[in-house]
């Protein structure tokens, strides 16, 4: 089985809103060619720093919050 990298992009940002610091910041506990893939796309500032978090670029706020609540969150009863 071959795993959807686009799919599974998807669910590392939406991870990320979980620990969304100072508005945009979140922890970066992702392997590096994840967190490559999500600066090609825009969604994330420059992985590759000495910081312990990674920020989140306008885009990749708003897939954040809106992947996290497609895929996590239960609708209203």
């Amino acid at each position: 089985m071959e795993i959807d990298k686009h799919k599974f992009d998807g669910a590392v940002v939406a991870r990320l809103w979980l620990t969304l610091n100072d508005e945009r910041r979140a922890w970066k506990a992702f392997d590096w060619e994840t967190t490559d893939r999500l600066q090609r796309k825009g969604l994330i500032g420059n992985p590759a720093s000495r910081s312990k978090s990674l920020m989140l670029t306008d885009e990749g706020l708003m897939s954040s919050e809106a992947l996290f609540g497609k895929l996590f969150m239960r609708p209203p009863p």
